[in-house]
């Protein structure tokens, strides 16, 4: 055994186990906006700063799967999934607008739902 190993070995005697606490729970939810089903990434304190990450296209919330652990210990991290993108609904062209503008208007409508009133927004793409 080296000297480095015994050291980190004492030191974990000392101060406790080497490895990182067990990551926060994501949750996977979904809620309605409108007549649309919106999926999202939920983990972190409820009264937390909360932490809003919009994906990019075409993906989805999955994009997050490694990140939101990572902030869910200091934040409320939210991530959805827009219409007709990952577990959300899909309605057909004729009857969504996929514009930019609508689909602020879901984002906007979502995190009233999910209780967002203040959040920093990361956005993809």
């Amino acid at each position: 055994m080296t000297a480095f190993v015994r050291s980190l070995l004492i030191a974990a005697a000392l101060t406790g186990p080497l490895l990182a606490a067990e990551p926060p729970k994501v949750h996977h939810k979904t809620v309605k906006v409108g007549d649309l089903d919106i999926f999202y990434r939920e983990a972190g304190p409820k009264d937390a700063p909360a932490v809003l990450l919009l994906h990019g296209f075409p993906s989805g919330s999955q994009m997050f799967r490694n990140l939101i652990p990572q902030l869910a210990d200091k934040y409320r991290v939210v991530a959805p999934d827009y219409p007709g993108f990952g577990h959300s609904s899909m309605p057909s062209r004729d009857k969504f607008n996929y514009t930019f503008d609508n689909l602020a208007d879901v984002v906007e409508q979502f995190t009233e739902k999910v209780g967002l009133t203040k959040y920093a927004l990361y956005v993809q793409d």
